[in-house]
């Protein structure tokens, strides 16, 4: 990380459709990552057939970044995140 690349505390919301296909894989990619992560909350939604996890981090634009991009190719995979303002 460099001098000017200021960490920042965010959110990700992500939405699994295929749970037992793409469980793993998210799951990998967040292990990747875990140094990144504070807090973590992931809870089924039955109704629909999908999974939310939520996942509070500290991190730089450019890590959310590639995080956000290695689930986004996850298949059933959706991902946003959300940033506090820098101070």
């Amino acid at each position: 990380m460099s001098d000017t690349e200021k960490r920042r505390v965010g959110f990700l919301g992500i939405l699994v459709e295929e749970r037992k296909k793409s469980a793993p894989a998210v799951n990998e990619v967040l292990g990747q990552f875990g140094d990144l992560i504070l807090g973590r909350m992931g809870l089924p939604c039955d109704k629909k057939k999908c999974w939310v996890i939520t996942v509070i981090l500290e991190a730089t634009t450019d890590e959310i970044g590639s995080l956000t991009g290695k689930l986004g190719k996850i298949g059933g995979v959706s991902v946003k995140s959300g940033l506090i303002p820098e101070s």
